[in-house]
């Protein structure tokens, strides 16, 4: 994709058909040489057709943040989901749970006995169609217990009648400079901990599910049986600034106009302002980030500042400013986030639009 198609209204997403493809293909070949399952975590995009593609290359499932994103993907024929978050389920909770369990095999995580011993309670006679898998803290230090107190939870889920398969953890850590491979270790650590601790209880803990897209390959084979990659299927900002991926492996980006331009005087900044702020980007941008945001064909170019409908992209000397009404691809920091924030996607091939897909799950947060 090397231009803007002219039949875009900017700010659009634009997902490059091309590019997807190989990254989904590239993930799963990768991933099934090592030995290991694939389980795409689909809230990066929410969008059924590309959960069909990475099912297609050999996914086994995939993995979800919320009922109602796998309430979604069951509609559209996926069986086998995870719902990789430590959920406290309730009578309005447990009833939809029930009901999707009867369309697909569906497991979900819990990190305290309390919660576990809530949702056998709630779901009761159906506690024994899930499978649910206990969370590990691997060095993120946010949800997820230590390995040594894997089994008392465990346990609290057995005893409430709920299927034990297994553990897993997320290691988000992987997403800093230089912590990749070290995440990856640490993941490595307390998965095998926690799964051996479970063995030496009783528990069959045929599921041990990890990984990042920062951390996915280099997971080695052994302590984790399947991994949970998500933003690889687009990559972003955050993941060319942490070299896990490279420009042309961006398969999503954000065409933009640019509505204001300022060559500087020495005391501004040489810059543009593009019609693409938050509502469309999404505002994120971590300490280490050098930018809210980056230009596909301009790489020394920042986004300094966004708002509602403006960012604010500054541009070293010597380096050329596109002109006034010039159309440019945004490349956002986390694309899960920017996915959220519309209703359709642009489908690009050979710089044409070739297809709209709907982001079906969008604001399925609970």
């Amino acid at each position: 994709m090397s231009t803007v198609p002219h039949d875009i209204d900017t700010p659009e997403i634009m997902v490059d058909r091309d590019v997807l493809q190989r990254n989904i293909s590239r993930m799963a070949e990768a991933v099934a040489a090592k030995g290991i399952a694939l389980r795409p975590h689909a809230k990066t995009h929410k969008i059924p057709e590309i959960a069909a593609l990475q099912l297609a290359a050999g996914a086994v499932g995939l993995t979800v943040a919320t009922i109602g994103e796998a309430e979604v993907f069951a509609e559209h024929g996926v069986e086998d989901l995870f719902i990789a978050y430590p959920l406290w389920v309730g009578p309005r909770q447990a009833e939809r749970l029930r009901r999707l369990a009867e369309r697909a095999r569906i497991a979900v995580g819990t990190d305290s006995a309390e919660a576990a011993r809530a949702m056998g309670a709630a779901l009761g006679d159906a506690a024994g169609t899930l499978d649910v898998l206990v969370e590990v803290d691997s060095g993120h230090h946010r949800s997820g217990v230590a390995p040594a107190r894997a089994v008392a939870v465990a346990r609290a889920a057995a005893d409430a009648g709920l299927r034990v398969a297994g553990v897993f953890t997320f290691p988000g850590h992987s997403y800093a400079p230089g912590m990749p491979t070290e995440a990856a270790h640490q993941e490595q650590q307390a998965l095998a901990a926690a799964a051996a601790l479970l063995a030496d209880a009783g528990f069959e803990a045929t599921r041990v599910s990890g990984g990042s897209t920062p951390s996915a390959l280099l997971t080695e084979p052994g302590a984790t049986t399947e991994v949970r990659p998500g933003v690889y299927v687009f990559g972003d900002a955050q993941q060319l600034e942490l070299g896990r991926c490279a420009r042309g492996d961006i398969a999503l980006t954000i065409a933009a106009t640019v509505t204001s331009r300022h060559e500087g005087d020495g005391t501004t900044p040489r810059r543009i302002v593009l019609d693409a702020g938050t509502k469309v980007v999404g505002g994120g941008r971590p300490a280490w980030a050098t930018g809210f945001g980056r230009l596909m064909d301009f790489p020394d170019a920042r986004i300094t500042a966004l708002s509602e409908h403006h960012a604010t992209v500054v541009f070293p000397d010597g380096a050329d400013l596109p002109a006034l009404g010039e159309r440019v691809r945004v490349i956002p920091n986390h694309v899960c986030v920017a996915v959220n924030l519309v209703d359709e996607v642009a489908v690009v091939s050979g710089g044409e639009v070739v297809d709209r897909w709907r982001v079906a799950a969008r604001g399925r947060n609970s």
